[in-house]
């Protein structure tokens, strides 16, 4: 077993660069999943502690336009109730007001010491605040000095209740907490209160459930990823126990069984994978801490969701690295592990033999190929939910990547048969038969080439749509936000006579079709009837809307729950309402709805009338903000231009994508060195077919252009194959995937000059890939070509 092990060892130590491949390969793929890994534990735990605070998760709420009245009204009816103010702050930070006399105790929620007295009378007093440590250097001046609290959420401010009411202009209640036993049923709390309700726990956070579908992208891009680095370690694999062919024959032979020779392999193997695992954790730390900022900002953009900017060590992403890269090694190396084993002592020295043992595996490969294309097709059609999408979308690439090596096998065959002169004959013929020893790297530049295309194009479309709905959404010029409801009446009674029209933006919180949703007020005026994108709708709907008949849902909320025109929702205060008519709504994970301003006002008569926009023009529109911000002292967002609210939305989108368009890269780097790795090591193994040709008279330099052109051309036989494979991911992203995740649907909008630059890109990693080996093959002294007439091979 000692002389096995060394005489297996030698092969590495002969071939350090391939080593050095193995390694690499198994650390890329285990540190791109490691990352998106913890990307999603460093978020999910900012959730679960944003839903922990104050024991929201845990507690039932009442919720509604409520005062001090009310709470003192409803713990004089014996209602364990505490009240609970809670604001936005400059830079998305989230300010909560509490009482800490009758805020209940509940298990796991940060919450301050308040037991030393001097601390109780500085918090009571507005002297201090609390906040997560990493958020303290965000604290606004106007806010008292923070303390640091452990375990609090990111972004979030505790504050004395009268504190935050006075920091965000406001003397009302946002709600009240519930907890320890009731005098009545719960739903008897609102007979006390008018006009409220009662909001049960979210039971582990909203944020989280409308967050799954962003980590369930990045995790299918970690797998992809993962994927492509174990194409790398395959093919390492495959091509290293290639070339000890010989060396099994020989240890056979003298005596060495074939289980214990399967077990120094797979030893080998072991050893390697936690070499490579350890490295591959390090580098996914790296990862997502390069990337874990871009995350944050985009959850904060696109969900209003607080995400830690540091990373906090798990045990639970880095075991799952290990676990991966056992798995990946696993997979690697199972099947020339198991030809070994299986095949007879002398067998592993002849390549024909060899050759006859994986011949079975292609034509399962083709077979398999073939039926995860039908499997993607049936999926696609007739399935549902955000699972089955991204089933479809791995039996696709994983399907397409199967049938590369055939159909380039066909390709070049056809090529070869058109060929004339021996040069040129030969030429094609060595392509297709490097095509084998090459199918893993290419396979694995496929699945980075496609994603590239279908991600590429999904944007692609995605930003050409949304930047039009953009102008259609935002036609009035200015969007003003008062402080408080005077200075709105103040503002409206002023400008009124100044511009062509008021138009108030008014909302209430409310659950529609048993989801947390929003109803937001629409005045009849042209800028709606002329602007507002509808996908669906009843004739005359803007009459009717303007009639109160009944309300406009957005996009989501229609695919969600099947609602469209003509059919109808139930909507609290309202009951059952008929829907008008379907808006597009992108960028906007929830439900919504819209209804009339006159029926609107009828029902919610104390909905704050704080914001508004303005329709002027577009000349007099930045003179008409300045003399707003010096009239009534707007600061900040108080007084926004269109221009602005564009620009912000298209930087929320820009982050929502950043860090797809990293994985992108990296996807696409990691398959380029799979492609180098492989083109390095079958160098030296094909010097028995080229040595000939060289003594028939090609020079080196010849020989060495070859190898060139031989690369460029699979590079782009690849590109050409991955065309249709990426439109058709595309697809499936925009009108399954997407659907599933977001609620909305996009149109597939060809990008040839973005598929061209892809394809410059591809031919120029070729082109370096093969640099090395070519360069070799040149530099090569004529001895070393003479030496292949006389080995054994």
């Amino acid at each position: 077993m000692r002389a096995g092990a060394q005489a297996l060892w030698s092969h590495w130590r002969r071939h350090p660069i391939q080593l050095l491949t193995l390694i690499i390969g198994l650390a890329l793929a285990t540190g791109l999943w490691t990352g998106v890994q913890a990307i999603n534990a460093q978020a999910r735990l900012s959730y679960d502690r944003a839903a922990a605070t104050l024991g929201q998760d845990r507690l039932p709420a009442l919720e509604g336009a409520l005062t001090l009245a009310d709470f003192a009204r409803a713990r004089r009816a014996g209602w364990p109730v505490s009240p609970v103010v809670e604001g936005r702050l400059p830079g998305g930070l989230r300010l909560l007001g509490i009482d800490p006399f009758t805020l209940p105790q509940t298990p796991g929620t940060a919450m301050p010491d308040l037991s030393e007295p001097d601390l109780l009378r500085a918090f009571l007093a507005a002297e201090v605040a609390f906040a997560a440590p990493d958020t303290l250097a965000r604290l606004p001046e106007t806010l008292p000095p923070a303390r640091a609290l452990e375990g609090l959420a990111p972004g979030v401010v505790l504050l004395d209740l009268q504190a935050a009411q006075s920091v965000l202009g406001s003397e009302g209640i946002t709600r009240l907490l519930v907890g320890g036993p009731t005098p009545d049923p719960l739903d008897q709390l609102p007979d006390l209160l008018p006009g409220t309700r009662v909001a049960q726990p979210a039971g582990g956070g909203d944020i989280a459930r409308l967050t799954d579908s962003f980590h369930l992208n990045l995790t299918a891009f970690g797998l992809l990823a993962f994927a492509v680095g174990l194409f790398i370690v395959h093919a390492t694999i495959g091509l290293a126990f290639e070339q000890r062919r010989t060396l099994f024959r020989t240890l056979r032979a003298l005596g060495l069984p074939a289980r214990v020779l399967g077990g120094l392999l797979a030893a080998e193997l072991l050893a390697f994978t936690l070499v490579a695992g350890a490295l591959g954790i390090l580098l996914g730390y790296l990862v997502a801490a390069a990337l874990l900022p871009g995350v944050a900002a985009t959850l904060s953009g696109l969900y209003g969701a607080g995400v830690e900017g540091a990373l906090t060590l798990s045990p639970v992403w880095w075991m799952s690295g290990f676990a991966m890269a056992g798995a990946g090694m696993a997979i690697a190396g199972a099947a020339s592990l198991h030809r070994i084993v299986t095949l007879p002592v002398l067998a592993p020295a002849m390549p024909r033999a060899w050759a006859r043992s994986q011949r079975r595996s292609v034509w399962m490969q083709g077979a398999a190929g073939l039926v995860l294309l039908g499997g993607a097709a049936g999926l696609a059609v007739f399935g549902t939910g955000l699972v089955v999408g991204f089933v479809t979308l791995g039996a696709l690439l994983v399907g397409a990547a199967l049938l590369l090596p055939p159909v380039l096998t066909l390709v070049l065959d056809a090529g070869a048969a058109r060929a004339r002169g021996a040069v040129a004959q030969w030429l094609w013929a060595d392509t297709r038969q490097q095509v084998p020893g090459l199918s893993l790297a290419l396979m694995a530049l496929l699945l980075a080439l496609a994603a590239n295309i279908g991600v590429g194009t999904m944007v692609g479309s995605f930003r050409a749509t949304f930047v039009g709905w953009l102008d259609q959404r935002l036609a009035s010029e200015l969007y003003i936000t008062a402080e408080d409801m005077a200075q709105a009446d103040a503002i409206e009674a002023w400008v009124a006579p100044q511009v062509d029209a008021v138009l108030p933006i008014v909302s209430v919180e409310t659950d529609l079709a048993g989801a947390p949703g929003a109803l937001f007020a629409v005045a009849d005026h042209p800028t709606y009837r002329d602007n507002w994108p509808l996908l669906d709708a009843v004739p005359a709907v803007w009459d009717q809307v303007a009639a109160g008949a009944g309300v406009l849902v957005n996009e989501q909320l229609a695919r969600r729950e099947e609602l469209w025109a003509g059919t109808s929702i139930v909507v609290p205060v309202l009951g059952q309402t008929p829907i008008l008519g379907v808006y597009s709504d992108y960028g906007n994970p929830r439900g919504e709805a819209m209804l009339g301003l006159a029926a609107f006002e009828a029902v919610f008569p104390q909905a704050e009338r704080r914001r508004m926009a303005l329709r002027v023009a577009p000349d007099a529109a930045d003179a008409l903000a300045e003399t707003l911000r010096d009239r009534f002292d707007l600061t900040g967002d108080g007084v926004v231009a269109q221009a602005q609210v564009k620009a912000f939305s298209l930087r929320v989108f820009e982050q929502t994508f950043a860090v797809t368009a990293a994985l992108n890269v990296l996807t696409l780097g990691v398959a380029a060195f799979a492609l180098w790795a492989s083109l390095t090591t079958l160098g030296t193994m094909r010097l028995p077919q080229v040595a000939p040709v060289w003594a028939l008279g090609l020079t080196r330099a010849q020989l060495a252009v070859a190898d060139l052109g031989r690369a460029l051309l699979l590079a782009a036989l690849t590109g050409a194959v991955a065309v249709p494979v990426g439109i058709a991911l595309a697809w499936v992203l925009l009108a399954v995937v997407n659907v599933q995740a977001f609620g909305w649907r996009l149109p597939l909008l060809p990008d040839p000059g973005g598929w061209l630059r892809l394809g410059g890109w591809t031919l120029t990693a070729a082109v370096l890939a093969a640099a090395v080996p070519a360069w070799r093959l040149w530099r090569m002294p004529p001895s070393d070509l003479v030496k292949v007439f006389a080995h054994e091979r």
